[in-house]
């Protein structure tokens, strides 16, 4: 069946993980019959967790498409996963999304990522409505919920439904619109009288709601301070505008289980959330907002931005300018595919073999641009090796295929310490990703924290010789140096040379620059290597014919090691700049946890949002290694940070002390 465009819904489904956006998901496909049973996650039969790490672990890693079909509407449900870790998952079906349904758990208080959605949906002028799950389930609470949704997110939360619940059950919904009451038996609704006993909460939720749909407009105020009822076209016209305003933020209760509440959930999803707006009147174009590759092969998922995308259809990528051909256009439910000949601009839809990448866009006609997703950076990391030796190339050729997927993972190699460093947003990304690696690419792998860069300097100036002398039948070897060592600021070796009455031929004094320079890589206390260092070349004796350029490299050398330790030489430790946001309730805790970490505040300033505080602090980056698990677990998901890398100044006497052992138990 072919939509049009004032048709579609494109609905994100977001919340904190384990609210129950899944179990929403489908059981609006099973009440729509879209499927043949209510699948469940515990028993990982549920369409939208399909991947195998999801069934393996009960719960969602990346966003997948549920399409519902509702009174000749194609409604395209995009469940995300509920779990920081994943949040380039989210963004990718936000961009996807015309709105969101924010799903809330009637067992808990808010969770934080109740807080984020609602800030997502914000940041995009994203209309939303709420969905509180899990009301039949021991200790659910609609109303303490609902309560505290408008406390959080102000009056303009007002509930469409109220849930009737007998003997720990579901037995109804209220349709605070309609003022009806409507059981579900399967998918039989039946229409009774409000019971008296809910009469006046009843009232009182209608009141709340009629008074929300009052603020959307002057000659509804009026009639609401007059007490004249609303009109049936009044209210479906402001509930649809204050919604798209994001004036209104309604709620609804569902039962998954039982299904009832789903229909007025639906019925709004049709009326008052907004279709795809096409991004142009004429051309075709697609934006691809999510790509899967695996060892099957690659789908590109994309949305339909403007004209009618058919099957062989060729659109140009504005990036590369090369042609995509569509040879086979689907329409995803979960991981079953389902071939359709076209898609109308709004659609979401999915095709295999195209080369283009996540967030191009494929064009016919027109010229389009899309504002590009701004990824969260990853702060966790690890350095991951092969637990097999030669598989170091299968780590590399496993992961550069899955950064196509998720974005918010980096993989490089650290010139400092020779590293492979895996860089994520924290353990349940990083451990999923060396899964994948061991199923999709047979390698096992190992984690550890990575290795700090340390560095080496001196703290005053000596005078040494270093003299290389060698016989061993025919031309000897000999070089004699005597160099002044003294401290400077600069990251690379100052070499400066002061002889006079040619002591040392100018022709070797590159090959003592060399010696030098090669030294320094490997300074004499832990190995590190070393900055801040001028090496005056002052004086020396050459020998007519035993003298050559390696002599005097090696003397150099020698100068270097034999004068170094006379220097008073220390170790420098790495010091980031660090910006940490965080709720200001936090403020103590997040300062006491960075002066523990040997930190040093540096300034606290108010944050963009409201009743946040950004602190700036500089820290030895020895000190951060689990940084970002720990500020996650002290602020339950709240607290954001950057570390950048800002200058290297002296450890402490007890940290160079662990590092020079460190360093002579690896040697």
């Amino acid at each position: 069946m072919q939509y049009k465009t004032e048709n579609i819904r494109n609905i994100c489904l977001l919340g904190h993980g384990g609210n129950g956006k899944t179990s929403f998901a489908e059981a609006l496909l099973y009440y729509t019959k879209g499927t043949d049973r209510l699948g469940k996650i515990a028993d990982g039969t549920t369409v939208c967790d399909f991947d195998p790490e999801e069934t393996k672990r009960g719960s969602g890693i990346s966003a997948a498409l549920a399409p519902v079909e509702w009174k000749g509407n194609k409604i395209n449900l995009i469940d995300t996963p509920g779990y920081f870790d994943y949040e380039g998952e989210v963004l990718q079906g936000l961009k996807a999304a015309d709105a969101a349904a924010i799903v809330v758990s009637a067992k808990n208080n808010l969770h934080v990522g109740t807080e984020k959605a609602y800030k997502y949906c914000q940041k995009k002028n994203l209309p939303n409505i709420f969905v509180v799950t899990k009301i039949d389930e021991e200790n659910g609470d609609f109303m303490k919920v609902y309560t505290a949704l408008r406390q959080q997110f102000g009056m303009r939360v007002c509930a469409l439904n109220y849930p009737v619940i007998g003997n720990g059950k579901v037995m109804g919904m209220i349709d605070l619109l309609k003022m009806t009451y409507r059981t579900v038996e399967g998918t039989n609704a039946k229409d009774n009288p409000i019971p008296p006993a809910l009469e006046d909460t009843v009232k009182r939720l209608k009141d709340e709601l009629n008074e929300a749909l009052a603020e959307t407009n002057e000659a509804l105020m009026e009639k609401y301070f007059e007490e004249e009822p609303f009109t049936d076209e009044e209210v479906q016209t402001a509930l649809s505008v204050g919604i798209r305003r994001r004036a209104l933020l309604p709620v609804f209760s569902c039962s998954n289980l039982t299904l009832n509440g789903l229909e007025s959930i639906l019925n709004a999803m049709v009326e008052v959330l907004p279709s795809p707006t096409p991004a142009a009147e004429s051309g075709n174009g697609v934006y691809i907002f999510k790509t899967v590759a695996d060892t099957f092969g690659k789908i590109s998922y994309f949305k339909v931005l403007c004209g009618t995308l058919k099957s062989g259809m060729t659109l140009t990528d504005t990036k590369t300018g090369l042609g995509e051909k569509f040879g086979h256009i689907y329409v995803m439910k979960g991981k079953k595919q389902q071939e359709v000949e076209e898609l109308h601009a709004g659609d979401i839809g999915a095709a295999t073999k195209l080369s283009a990448a996540t967030e191009s866009v494929l064009t016919s006609g027109v010229k389009l641009e899309v504002e590009p997703i701004e990824y969260p950076t990853p702060n966790l990391k690890m350095a991951i090796t092969a637990k097999k030796k030669g598989d170091e190339e299968k780590i590399s050729q496993g992961l550069q295929k899955m950064m196509e997927e998720d974005k918010t993972f980096t993989y490089s190699m650290d010139p400092e310490t020779k590293e492979q460093i895996l860089c994520g947003m924290g353990e349940a990304q990083i451990e999923v990703l060396c899964s994948r690696l061991k199923t999709r690419n047979g390698v096992e792998v190992e984690l550890k924290a990575p290795r700090i860069a340390y560095r080496e300097t001196i703290r005053k100036k000596v005078k040494v010789q270093g003299k290389h002398k060698k016989q061993s039948g025919g031309h000897g070897q000999y070089g004699d140096v005597w160099i002044e060592f003294e401290p400077c600021a600069s990251e690379e070796l100052v070499f400066e040379e002061s002889i006079f009455g040619g002591a040392v031929p100018k022709n070797f004094f590159p090959a003592v620059e060399k010696g030098l320079r090669e030294a320094t890589a490997k300074g004499v206390l832990a190995g590190y290597p070393v900055v801040g260092l001028k090496a005056t070349l002052v004086d020396g004796s050459y020998h007519d014919v035993d003298s050559s350029e390696m002599a005097f490299k090696t003397a150099a050398g020698i100068a270097f090691r034999e004068g170094l330790p006379q220097a008073a030489p220390c170790i420098l430790e790495p010091i980031g700049a660090l910006k940490v946001q965080i709720p200001d309730g936090m403020m103590g805790d997040i300062i006491g946890d960075i002066n523990k970490r040997r930190g040093q505040i540096m300034g606290m300033n108010p944050a963009a949002d409201q009743g946040w505080t950004e602190v700036t602090a500089e820290i030895p980056l020895s000190e951060t290694a689990t940084y970002a698990i720990d500020l996650r677990s002290a602020t339950r998901g709240r607290g954001v940070f950057t570390l950048d890398f800002l200058r290297y100044q002296e450890a402490p006497a007890n940290i160079a002390e662990q590092v020079i052992a460190a360093a002579k138990v690896t040697e």
